[in-house]
């Protein structure tokens, strides 16, 4: 029982780490399609 538990809690900080990544990635790519944007819109 005790493994379960340790196998289970490897999993949620492992599913946490990537989905930090992911938003992290998704933000960035946010930060660079506005500024895409704002290039576009002073030319």
């Amino acid at each position: 029982m005790k493994r379960v538990f340790i196998v289970l809690g490897f999993i949620a900080v492992f599913a946490g780490v990537a989905g930090c990544n992911t938003v992290h990635g998704f933000g960035e790519d946010l930060h660079h399609l506005g500024n895409s944007i704002s290039n576009a819109a002073d030319k």
